[in-house]
């Protein structure tokens, strides 16, 4: 489950699931109209966005984890989350 949420809100914050990225899904999959997982993946791959550049997606996702938010997460103090807590409860 973490690994999910982390994975998740990355590309949700660096908008690596955007149209501009992954191209109109929700369009796509109606005109597609699959019947099974395998025929959309198919369509996907051959009209809206190619595996090459979902893979691309997928490593820059990986950088942005890895290298972005890890820095950030090290940035994080035990007083910062202190001060966090207290703002968010009595301010």
């Amino acid at each position: 489950m973490a690994k999910e949420w982390i994975l998740n809100s990355a590309m949700n914050r660096f908008q690596l699931n955007f149209k501009r990225n992954v191209g109109p899904t929700s369009e796509s999959i109606r005109a597609c109209a699959p019947k099974t997982v395998e025929e959309w993946r198919a369509y996907y791959y051959a009209y809206v966005k190619s595996e090459a550049h979902i893979v691309e997606l997928g490593k820059k996702l990986y950088v942005k984890i890895t290298e972005v938010i890890a820095a950030e997460v090290e940035a994080v103090s035990e007083e910062d989350c202190i001060a966090y807590m207290k703002q968010l409860v009595i301010d």
